[in-house]
């Protein structure tokens, strides 16, 4: 009796070890939700049933000689591991997000398709959310259409079921945060939407502050602002940009075409980074009233005047620098 009771203990912790060391799991990748309030056991049958361990019973031993707490949230599991390892995981809050990185400039449609594009939803999803989710900036910008300004660019990490409205949500108070940093705390809808332009306008970090000079200057002579961007942005609204500026687009009426309306345009075209905000707060001090944009320029640099004489001289300058740019 007592060989057999010494086998049956031996057998026991043989298959503990077992259910403890060998590693299981899946070859392929499988996903495992883990709901807030769950219970440790229910946790464990979870995972036992999708054979990522070999027993509950050792599961919750585990979590009794180690304690801790186990995170909610979704995990990835594509390899077979040791249940002290899955244990791990599961008390880190290891959970599986997807990386979105969301460059400085884009816009909202820019942004809709890299949401689609990382099987986080679809772009009319999307778009949609960011449409009516306007309460998220009613204190900042009461006048807002959109989201569009005020997603700041930056790399995410999302989980897999995360809704547009949870993705907005967090990119909001990212913006909250770098307006925050910078000091703004007043006037949000004309100093992002002079970002906005100013970010679509150069790359070039020095010229921010002059550009935004610029498009200062014009707001007080009450010219208009005549940038292309804001023309290209009304053709996005509309579903007509080709993919280049054509003459119907600068004569489109709308109020985002800034060749026929003076001031700024309704909001926003895009989501603008530091540095632009901080040249919408701060332009440069000058008499400036032209430039031929960086963007465009082969050179790489922006061309400023404060006469149309000058400017012309400047537009000539460019075309110079196309016509060489295309002979090399």
């Amino acid at each position: 009796m007592r060989r057999l009771l010494f086998l049956l203990v031996l057998a026991v912790i043989a298959w503990g070890a077992y259910a403890v060391l060998a590693p299981t799991g899946p070859t392929n990748e499988t996903f495992v939700e883990i709901l807030p309030g769950t219970p440790t056991m229910q946790i464990a049958a979870q995972l036992k049933q999708r054979g990522l361990i070999h027993s509950k019973y050792a599961f919750e031993a585990e979590r009794l000689a180690k304690g801790g707490t186990l995170k909610a949230g979704e995990y990835r599991f594509d390899h077979p591991a040791k249940m002290s390892e899955i244990y791990e995981r599961l008390e880190r809050g290891d959970v599986y997000t997807i990386s979105v990185t969301i460059p400085e400039g884009s816009n909202l449609f820019d942004i809709a398709q890299r949401i689609e594009s990382s099987n986080l939803g679809t772009k009319e999803g999307f778009l949609s959310a960011a449409n009516a989710d306007v309460g998220l900036i009613a204190d900042l910008d009461p006048r807002a259409r959109s989201l569009e300004g005020y997603l700041f660019p930056d790399t995410y990490r999302f989980e897999r079921r995360s809704t547009p409205q949870q993705i907005l949500a967090v990119m909001v108070k990212r913006f909250r945060q770098a307006a925050g940093s910078l000091g703004l705390q007043a006037n949000y809808h004309h100093v992002v939407t002079v970002a906005s332009l100013v970010e679509r306008e150069t790359p070039v970090d020095v010229e921010r502050p002059l550009v935004a000079s610029v498009f200062e200057n014009r707001l007080a002579k009450d010219m208009p602002l005549m940038t292309d961007p804001s023309v290209i942005y009304a053709a996005l609204l509309d579903g007509r940009y080709r993919g280049t500026i054509y003459a119907s687009d600068l004569q489109a009426d709308s109020p985002y075409n800034t060749y026929r309306y003076p001031g700024l345009p309704p909001g926003p075209i895009c989501n603008p980074g530091m540095a632009s905000l901080k040249a919408a707060m701060s332009p440069a001090q000058t008499d400036y009233l032209y430039f031929v944009a960086a963007s465009a320029n082969p050179s790489g640099k922006s061309r400023f005047s404060a006469t149309l004489e000058g400017h012309a001289h400047d537009v000539q300058q460019y075309r110079r620098s196309l016509r060489e740019a295309g002979s090399r």
